[in-house]
């Protein structure tokens, strides 16, 4: 076993403690007088790597480091079926995991309204989101659920690009996300409902050949954590799912053939996406692994 802090005591257990030990120097840490003295049972509990203590400031920082990349798992309890009647928005929706969610959430009886480009919603313009989102209000009257699935994967060297895709990247991987959370919040408010965002394992450390696509969605995760801070006033809940591999042709497009046993399939991540609207989550980066 390998010992870490903390040790944890009742204040009043511990103070006994001290005070029986206060002309003793023989004794190490608090647990060795708890049982020098016999005054409680100790038991050992399972640690967390992550756990650190702060004792200096540069751990501090660490701590710091780690919590912006600190991801959580799902409760095994979510019922997809609670998505019934519920209205969903997905930007994007016409590649893999996009149709995947609006697939599934059809099964489980949700009312899902797709925006993307080939229905005259570009999420790189507000005014174009902001139109969306009224008229989905004027046909069903209430939005639940805000989930983005659009996104591009743009190769090569920041020098051998045109400034102009440059920005085009930036606008739909970063910039969309911002327009549809800003003009998604009114909306949200009333249903105290969720967004969910996508981002990439890509997020942790940029990726040569694709830095704007890194960058982007090492900002999706910085975002998120700040907006759930803001939101929490409002009853809005705001998530990021972080898939590994998936077999979408936006990958295959990037990088080629490689063995899909090797990739997730995307009703999978699509399934985990849903399973997050319906959780009291939020601020969280959700990694899916296969």
């Amino acid at each position: 076993m390998r010992g870490q802090t903390p040790q944890c005591f009742k204040l009043s257990l511990l103070k006994r403690a001290h005070e029986l030990s206060k002309n003793d120097e023989n004794f190490t840490d608090d647990c060795g007088l708890i049982i020098k003295y016999n005054l409680e049972k100790v038991y050992v509990v399972q640690g967390d790597n992550e756990n650190i203590k702060i004792t200096y400031p540069s751990d501090v920082y660490l701590a710091d480091r780690l919590f912006q990349i600190k991801s959580t798992s799902l409760p095994n309890n979510i019922d997809l079926n609670n998505l019934a009647n519920k209205n969903i928005v997905v930007f994007g929706g016409t590649s893999e995991i996009g149709k995947c969610i609006i697939n599934i959430a059809k099964k489980y009886n949700a009312n899902v309204y797709r925006c993307s480009i080939s229905t005259g919603c570009d999420i790189s313009s507000y005014k174009n989101v902001e139109t969306a989102f009224k008229q989905i209000i004027n046909q069903v009257g209430c939005i639940n659920y805000v989930v983005n699935t659009a996104g591009v994967l743009r190769m090569g060297k920041i020098s051998e690009r045109s400034i102009e895709d440059i920005i085009e990247d930036i606008n739909i991987n970063y910039i969309g996300s911002i327009n549809e959370t800003k003009a998604s919040i009114p909306y949200l408010t009333e249903t105290k409902s969720e967004i969910l965002l996508f981002t990439s394992s890509s997020y942790t450390k940029g990726r040569s050949l694709y830095s704007t696509y890194s960058s982007a969605k090492a900002g999706i995760v910085n975002f998120v954590q700040a907006m759930a801070d803001e939101l929490i006033s409002d009853g809005i809940k705001i998530n990021t799912i972080n898939p590994e591999r998936t077999a979408t042709p936006m990958r295959f497009k990037a990088f080629g053939k490689e063995p899909l046993d090797s990739l997730l399939n995307p009703d999978i991540v699509a399934e985990v996406s849903l399973k997050i609207l319906l959780s009291e989550l939020t601020g969280e980066v959700i990694d899916v692994r296969k």
